[in-house]
């Protein structure tokens, strides 16, 4: 009988190894803001522009693009299958129509607050005075419309998915035809709630149509964190392509405007969302450590509906908010929990077109902005961000939207700030709602970050690499 001795094929294996600090996601990201910043500026002073980009202001602007794609691809079918899923959890519920009237409540409180806060600053630093601006630009985009949010309700088909189409005449009379399909995040919200409940009232027949649906969002879940992997990459060419075409050098003429839209998202990130978290006695520290893979997320890629699935990923796995509350209220806080984009903003840009216009607003009229700012959102959750919020709230006032125009050159750097303040307030609200209802797991929120955004995740990739080396090493024994 002959006795063998297992060693492992790792021992006394020596070799270049990051430090444990590099691993961390939010370093990573960090990181890659600093260097897509840089090649940004390179790109900016080698001549980069948006309508004739360099070879590196290309490079960055695929990058950046091709990723914001790659996470709005897993939008769709995430949504879907977590909302579907989450209605089929409601069999083990009890509160469920109270978590939802909450979810609402607190987001129209947090609207309310931050609107004030626009009105306030607004009101204090007067932003549309003086600002040497002459020529009044005119805009002819797409306008906030309360009619169009309830038909845009209706799915128009089964996916809320759509298409539009631009013909262009080139100078050698060939026309070119352009098809971009986009989707309705409302719409979808609607359609799986719709399906949800129908499997709940077929009872046991829709069990595999349930167990079918859960395996589909586990593998969803599975190439998103594909996608996350990536994201320092996708950030070095949002950040760097952000620079090369706009710079920093476009925010001096309305420098003032821009100062009072960051103080105001400044507020309500670093003030108005901390006091909440304390008043419900949670840790400050563990909120933003644990919100905070999502918020560097948005600021750089400007888009919330883009983030959603980081989004839902912390507020479940770093916050503690159960899964089946959290894939309801996130992608509802998507469409309808802006207080960037339709609160701050809007507010301090209605006072600032006012004041441009040399127009003198009542009392009657800063009530209708907190109106249109708590209420507004919803109309435009099927369009775009803050622009048509603004056009809404400018409509409702009877100010002149001319004055949108004025505000579109820098809107790109102020809608950063936005998207960052709206993502945090879409994974607070849930988790606040989760403390009061008593389903929160406090040990999960209070628990070390250790730098990663999905440490379990980062863990099963290490023991599966693990294991492929063990194999590999015994099959050469």
């Amino acid at each position: 009988m002959s006795t063998s001795t297992n060693t492992s094929p790792a021992a006394g294996k020596t070799g270049f190894r990051l430090p444990k600090w590099a691993g961390s996601f939010g370093v990573q990201i960090i990181a890659a803001l600093i260097i897509g910043l840089v090649l940004g500026l390179i790109a900016k002073y080698t001549g980069s522009t948006k309508t004739a980009p360099n070879g590196l202001g290309a490079t960055l602007q695929t990058i950046g693009s091709s990723y914001v794609s790659l996470l709005q691809t897993a939008v769709v079918p995430l949504i879907f299958t977590a909302v579907v899923s989450s209605i089929a959890n409601l069999r083990q519920v009890s509160n469920a129509a109270r978590l939802a009237w909450n979810t609402l409540l607190w987001f129209a409180i947090t609207s309310l607050v931050s609107v004030l806060i626009g009105i306030g600053l607004g009101v204090l630093l007067q932003p549309g005075a003086a600002t040497g601006i002459t020529e009044e630009a005119k805009y002819t985009g797409k306008t906030g419309d309360w009619w169009a949010f309830l038909i845009g309700l209706f799915p128009k088909n089964f996916l809320g998915l759509g298409a539009s189409s631009t013909v262009t005449e080139s100078a050698n009379a060939a026309t070119t035809v352009s098809t971009a399909v986009n989707f309705n995040v409302l719409q979808i919200l609607v359609i799986a709630i719709a399906i949800g409940v129908a499997a709940l009232k077929v009872g046991k027949q829709a069990e595999a149509f349930l167990t079918f649906n859960a395996s589909a969002l586990a593998v969803i879940q599975k190439v998103l964190w594909w996608i996350i992997r990536i994201a320092p990459l996708g950030t070095i060419g949002l950040i760097g392509n952000a620079v090369a075409i706009y710079g920093w050098d476009t925010i001096g003429s309305l420098g003032k405007f821009t100062a009072a839209i960051y103080i105001g998202l400044a507020l309500v990130l670093f003030v108005l969302y901390p006091i909440l978290v304390r008043v419900h006695g949670l840790s400050v520290k563990q909120y933003f450590s644990g919100v905070w893979p999502a918020v560097q997320l948005a600021f750089v890629s400007r888009s919330s509906i883009g983030t959603l699935p980081l989004t839902q990923r912390v507020t479940e796995r770093n916050l503690g908010v159960p899964s089946g509350y959290a894939s309801f209220a996130v992608p509802l806080g998507a469409t309808t929990k802006m207080d960037g984009c339709a609160a701050i903003y809007p507010a301090i840009a209605a006072i600032f077109v006012a004041q441009f216009f040399g127009i003198n607003l009542d009392f009657s009229q800063y009530l209708l902005i907190v109106l249109v700012s708590v209420l507004g959102s919803a109309a435009t959750a099927g369009t775009t961000g803050a622009v048509v919020m603004l056009t809404l709230t400018l409509s409702t006032l009877g100010l002149p939207l001319a004055g949108v125009g004025l505000l579109l050159a820098i809107d790109p750097i102020l809608d950063m700030g936005r998207t960052a303040v709206n993502v945090a307030g879409q994974a607070l609200v849930p988790a606040i709602v989760a403390k009061r209802q008593g389903i929160l797991d406090e040990s999960l929120y209070n628990a070390p970050r250790n730098g990663a955004a999905f440490a379990d995740e980062f863990a099963a990739d290490k023991a599966a690499a693990e294991n492929n080396e063990r194999e590999l090493a015994d099959s050469k024994a």
